[in-house]
């Protein structure tokens, strides 16, 4: 690896060193993606050490509470660390918390140079790594990639600026928008990749979402059934009434999974009701309701927050999905259009309710991609939270 790289610097004369800067980031990046879905609450983060053109060491944090990045790598090359650049995608701690400061390693490691994607939106580090490193006498470039570094750490930068969790809306649909036909018959809209991009999502996210209707008509078990080993997500289920069966699988799990299922709901249910979910091994959650008697979510999203759950991924039906974005809590949509038409009134789309009743208000989804995957389309984007601007 050292040797290629030796090779792209020397050879490639027209590079520039922003070329080269980026090329680094890039894989610095790609480095930190490997440690998804294991260091929440911390942020992603990898590690590359330069020293004449070559990698000589590298690091990722890997899960939360062991070490970071940046000293993985220097503990990697030792005395070799002395007058090399060291590659980051996220400003450097400064701060000590589970793990001591970053800062201080880098410092007396000899590194000469530290090249950063951005600063670090915590208040306890946000730019003082930075400064720390500067009066050092390190010299430090920041924001290399920074557009791709912040959506590297989107979760994390929504989390420590809000406290609430990042949340991600996931659907399939025909092309005609339905998620399934009058009958209810969804198995399968979406294929079979697109299925394990679907647990993928489960297997980096703290958390899943879904409504009793879900439980109740699928009998989901809203586990990651992925060939590697990944950790399942915090099961949530949406019940304002406590209409959730205690022979379902999301409660039957909720004994032998590591991950547990909260069962939310309002004071509409009665007290018996709880007594027999909690009975089963699954918390009760009574939350706040809304005007229109469902549960309250942008509360909701404050009481996960507050239990350190800083991503949540929605999978559920029409009505849910509604009052998600009706709530204004939807962060990312993540959509799987199948080529088929289903039809009919009846048969149930993306987003139920009663619908907006002007363009002008509708979702605007933004930084839209997508990508082809077998016979499905894969769309990824973000809801706008920007208000439509009205004529006077």
């Amino acid at each position: 690896m050292g040797k290629g790289l030796t090779l792209y610097i020397h050879t490639f004369s027209h590079f520039t060193a922003m070329d080269i800067n980026n090329y680094l980031m890039k894989k610095t990046i790609n480095l930190a993606k490997r440690g998804r879905g294991r260091v929440s609450p911390n942020p992603l983060v990898g590690v590359l050490i330069i020293k004449n053109g070559e990698i000589i060491g590298k690091g990722y944090h890997q899960r939360a509470g062991e070490p970071h990045a940046e000293v993985l790598a220097l503990r990697e090359v030792g005395s070799k660390a002395k007058g090399a650049t060291l590659f980051v995608n996220l400003e450097p701690c400064c701060h000590h918390g589970k793990t001591p400061p970053c800062t201080k390693m880098i410092i007396e490691s000899g590194i000469i140079k530290v090249v950063s994607g951005m600063e670090d939106p915590n208040p306890l580090v946000s730019g003082k790594g930075f400064a720390e490193l500067r009066n050092a006498g390190i010299e430090v470039k920041t924001d290399v990639l920074k557009g791709q570094c912040l959506k590297l750490n989107e979760v994390f930068v929504k989390y420590i600026t809000s406290r609430k969790p990042f949340v991600t809306l996931k659907g399939a649909i025909s092309l005609d928008g339905k998620v399934s036909t009058h009958r209810g018959e969804s198995k399968w809209i979406s294929s079979e990749k697109s299925r394990k991009i679907t647990h993928k999502l489960r297997s980096i996210n703290d958390a899943i979402l879904v409504g009793v209707d879900t439980v109740i008509m699928d009998n989901p078990q809203l586990t990651c059934r992925l060939r590697k080993k990944a950790n399942d997500p915090l099961r949530i289920i949406l019940d304002s009434t406590l209409r959730i069966p205690p022979s379902s699988q999301v409660i039957q799990l909720s004994r032998k999974s590591p991950s547990p299922t909260i069962v939310v709901t309002t004071e509409r249910a009665t007290p018996k009701k709880i007594k027999t979910i909690e009975r089963a091994g699954v918390q009760v959650l009574v939350t706040k309701s809304t005007q229109d008697l469902r549960i309250d979510l942008d509360n909701l999203l404050t009481i996960l927050g507050e239990r350190n759950i800083t991503s949540l991924l929605i999978e559920g039906g029409p009505t849910v999905n509604a009052s998600a974005l009706q709530a204004g809590i939807v962060d990312k949509l993540v959509l799987f259009v199948s080529p088929i038409l289903i039809g009919g009134i009846t048969s149930p789309s993306l987003v139920g309710g009663a619908g907006i009743e002007k363009l002008v208000d509708a979702y605007k989804i933004i930084d839209l991609s997508v990508k082809k995957i077998d016979s499905n389309f894969h769309f990824e984007g973000y809801v706008s939270k920007e208000k439509p601007c009205l004529p006077d």
